[in-house]
């Protein structure tokens, strides 16, 4: 018997399988003599791959209690995937023990109790799409990754194409059920609300954008629109739009000279600093702004709910904006509408590679401006220039976001109006150290104004942690004095500590870039 089948050796039938339910898979223990094990080792990201002493693969709250008492007793570290997307290698460390596979929990249904809707972790951005629209008619403001799990997404406040329009993804989080572990090593479930008078209410505000892998195992979300009394299920989550207008122009490399690069990108960031006011009409509209290398492409986009009184007026105007001036006609440009489930839900959407090319490294930034014209520079030279080209990716943000406070969630950054990624995909291990030696380059140079990261300041508003770079601190690439902790969550970072401190005592749920309990 392996050392990990010991450790199961005192679990009884109702632990492994208790609350399993018609429809559920019993819990599931994979060692690695098991044939289903290398399939279990990668997320999304497969630089980084785990070797785990077993694999738990769960789909109920009491499966995780028993999984993660059980890791804890024997002095295992665990750690928790639930879509796979993590860009860093939080699941896959060396001395990760125990991987607790979250995947099987997808449920998506109404809870008439909680008069909410209730999302377990697994579930992927694409599948409560579907299950939203398909039974009520709503939707809610999460990102474009169709693949992307909710248990991630939503613990480092996401966003994405209605956010400018609805606000984040955590504005509308009603309750959260955690597994946590106290300071004598019991796994526990507790459910966290946003009551102001629910003991446990600190512990739901660190799930509005704290960052997954912190504080414990979610379990399950509720989510319904803050204010909303209604008893109708499809009056508690914004409503999702019937049809999806898209717009977009693109330009090749070629005849593309500085100026015209720079006027589209310094057309595009001034576009966003006049149309962010929060209820405007333009705050309708999501846009982005993709640069790829000399083998790629420079393109804009936009994307408005059609139903929008002037939709398609919206869309040209905006188009227009970033066109004036540049003195080089697009390739393409053009609109095109299609029903909005088709468009929110498409297999594999805003996933970066293939099955084959998937090794991956990506930074980011909030952005209270467009980039200054120094910024501008380098970013033209690095992809009109350079080989091992990263991509640029600038997306809108604000509007509907801007409306709440910092500290009203732990997502701190209220009032950016952008947010940039900056992104390798590469296939071949070999070209590791190259390419993210290469992207390292190009950031530092981005924001050597300022140490070499997005100092808060007035251009930059720190980072994103749902797109966590573990570069931030390293001093190596950090030489801004300004610590990877502030550039993340800014002011809130001490009440974090005093939640990571209050729910996992024992540092339990850790990672590069994990919160640290406080002293």
């Amino acid at each position: 018997m392996t050392d990990a089948m010991e450790g199961l050796a005192g679990l009884t039938a109702a632990d492994l399988f208790g609350g399993a339910r018609a429809g559920r898979l019993p819990a599931t223990v994979i060692t690695p003599e098991d044939p289903r094990y290398e399939s279990m080792l990668r997320g999304m990201n497969h630089r980084f791959v785990a070797r785990p002493d077993y694999v738990r693969v769960t789909s109920t709250t009491e499966q995780v209690v028993a999984a993660v008492g059980e890791a804890v007793a024997a002095g295992k570290r665990v750690t928790v995937r639930s879509g796979g997307h993590c860009f860093e290698d939080f699941t896959a460390s060396p001395d990760v023990e125990v991987l607790l596979d979250m995947s099987e929990m997808t449920d998506v249904y109404f809870d008439e109790e909680r008069r909410a809707f209730a999302i377990e972790p697994g579930a992927t951005l694409g599948h409560v799409y579907r299950a939203l629209f398909k039974g009520w008619g709503v939707t809610i403001p999460a990102g474009e990754c169709t693949e992307v799990g909710v248990g991630g997404h939503l613990a480092g406040g996401g966003y994405g194409p209605l956010s400018r329009r609805y606000g984040s993804i955590v504005d509308y989080l009603h309750a959260v059920e955690v597994v946590v572990v106290d300071e004598d090593g019991t796994a526990r479930a507790v459910v966290a609300t946003g009551d102001p008078g629910d003991p446990n209410r600190d512990l739901w505000w660190a799930h509005t954008g704290g960052g997954g892998g912190n504080f414990g195992v979610v379990t399950r979300y509720w989510l319904r629109t803050p204010g909303v009394t209604s008893d109708d299920p499809a009056l508690l989550l914004p409503r999702a739009p019937g049809r999806w207008r898209v717009g977009f122009m693109m330009w090749t490399w070629d005849g593309m000279t500085e100026e015209a690069f720079a006027k589209i990108l310094r057309n595009f960031g001034t576009w966003y600093e006049r149309n962010s006011a929060p209820g405007s009409a333009e705050a309708n509209l999501f846009g982005f702004f993709e640069g790829l290398g000399r083998t790629g492409h420079v393109m804009v986009g936009a994307s408005v709910d059609d139903d929008v009184p002037g939709a398609e007026e919206l869309v040209t105007g905006y188009l227009d904006a970033i066109a004036e001036g540049v003195g080089l006609e697009p390739a393409h440009r053009g609109q095109q509408v299609q029903p909005w489930l088709y468009s929110a839900s498409y297999p594999g959407h805003g996933d970066p590679g293939n099955e084959h090319t998937r090794r991956l490294k990506i930074k980011a930034g909030y952005l209270r401006k467009g980039y200054t014209d120094r910024q501008i520079s380098v970013i033209y030279r690095y992809l009109s220039t350079q080989d091992y080209v990263p991509a640029v990716i600038v997306v809108g943000y604000g509007g509907q976001v801007n409306t709440v406070a910092p500290h009203e969630t732990a997502v701190a950054q209220r009032d950016s109006i952008l947010k940039a990624v900056y992104l390798s995909v590469w296939g071949n291990e070999a070209e590791d150290e190259a390419q993210i030696a290469r992207l390292r380059e190009f950031y530092r140079e981005v924001y050597a104004d300022t140490g070499g990261v997005p100092v808060p300041g007035e251009v930059s508003d720190g980072s994103y942690i749902n797109y966590p770079d573990a570069d931030l601190a390293d001093p190596e690439w950090n030489t801004s004095g300004v610590p990877w902790h502030t550039l993340y969550y800014k002011d809130n970072y001490p009440r974090l500590q005093a939640v990571k401190k209050r729910y996992d005592p024992l540092n339990v749920f850790r990672h590069a870039l994990s919160v640290r309990p406080a002293d």
